[in-house]
């Protein structure tokens, strides 16, 4: 059978390559954005996680607002990408969110500050000359509202017709199926990871911590890997956007997917999102610590602190929050603060798993199951 010689224009898309900054929300989406892409036949290039140095070295004098480091640090990324081989660089103005919560709460929406991250940053720079269209690179924001699907092809077909040659609005409806399609595997991918070393936990009577953060708290520069300094203590650890969700599971810890019961302005994403990790937290016998992290100025975190602590520690799990995160690593602190929980947990720990059980009946036997060998 003899194959479709590729077009012109097909030929030429090979050759464009879009840039996009690793921050905020792309964490909880990159996925989608790589299907979408490659679907199109354009190549995708990330810039690297947040540090210090990128943020000195590209971004600083660029900010033009005042606000958290996750949304400053976006200046860094930009002008990281401005001095790769890109033809686009595409920043999206994300509204809302998909998650796993749809359906269950009142809205998936995204920070605002994060949102228009995207053009306040861009602002920067422009101040004294339009720096994206002296490199010949086209500045792509387009407004993207996850929890509206069928509204996304015409919000990414009008922000890219022009700078893609020979785009249709079929083709983008295809990569945007595409697009989802990546974001759900890789997810239940990671909910699978998260049940094998919940079944380990179990299996070898080991306690777990739980981080609640949000996405972009997985970015080295922003979160300061603070999760792994508990790993090297040999705490497994798990973050509340990838637990399973599994029916049998859910039924034994007798939650659900609503959270109405302690959270009713269930408007916010990955807010309603944290207060579902707690919940589950709470219930789950071998997740004896929970790890909340939160950025400096983070508005949208301050009405969950409270909440999200007496959810917690009404089951007796323990809770402990490094706040106000900001572009510099307190190295030496968070050194002793773990330190000092690594003593907590090691001293309650099994204590807590035997008071959670006893609230619980049997242990599921899909919970009982071997452990494969790549967990």
């Amino acid at each position: 059978m003899l194959k479709r010689k590729p077009s012109s224009q097909e030929e030429n898309r090979r050759s464009i390559k879009v840039g996009i900054p690793r921050f905020l929300n792309i964490w909880g989406t990159a996925p989608f954005w790589v299907g979408f892409f490659e679907s199109l036949g354009l190549k995708v290039v990330f810039s690297s996680d947040t540090s210090e140095e990128q943020y000195r070295t590209y971004g600083k004098g660029r900010i033009t607002m005042d606000s958290c480091f996750p949304v400053k640090a976006l200046a860094g990324h930009i002008g990281e990408l401005l001095q790769k081989d890109i033809n686009i660089l595409f920043v999206p103005m994300i509204y809302s969110l998909p998650s796993f919560l749809k359906g269950h709460v009142l809205d998936t929406l995204c920070c605002t500050r994060v949102m228009m991250a995207a053009e306040n940053i861009k602002a920067g720079f422009l101040k004294e000359r339009d720096e994206f269209k002296e490199r010949g690179i086209k500045y792509v924001s387009p407004f993207v509202p996850f929890a509206e699907p069928e509204l996304l092809p015409k919000y990414l077909y009008e922000a890219l017709k022009d700078a893609v040659d020979g785009l249709t609005y079929n083709q983008v409806v295809q990569a945007v199926k595409e697009g989802f399609e990546a974001l759900e595997e890789f997810e239940r991918s990671m909910r699978s990871k998260s049940l094998e070393i919940m079944r380990w936990c179990v299996a070898n009577n080991r306690p777990a911590l739980l981080v609640l953060a949000r996405p972009y708290h997985m970015d080295p520069g922003i979160g300061h890997e603070i999760d792994a300094e508990f790993q090297l203590y040999g705490y497994p650890i798990l973050w509340y956007n990838y637990l399973p969700i599994d029916d049998w599971l859910l039924d034994w810890l007798g939650i659900s997917l609503d959270i109405s019961d302690v959270w009713t302005s269930s408007y916010s994403s990955n807010t309603n999102e944290i207060i579902w990790g707690a919940k589950f937290a709470s219930k789950f016998p071998w997740i004896t610590g929970v790890i909340r992290l939160s950025s400096y100025e983070c508005g949208m975190d301050q009405p969950t602190f409270t909440p999200v602590q007496k959810i917690v520690e009404s089951s007796g799990t323990l809770f402990f929050k490094f706040g106000e995160l900001d572009e510099t690593k307190p190295a030496g602190s968070v050194k002793i603060r773990v330190e000092t929980i690594v003593y907590y947990l090691e001293k309650y720990s099994q204590e807590i798993i035997k008071k959670k059980l006893s609230r619980l009946g049997d242990i599921p036997k899909k919970l009982l199951e071997p452990v494969s060998q790549s967990a």
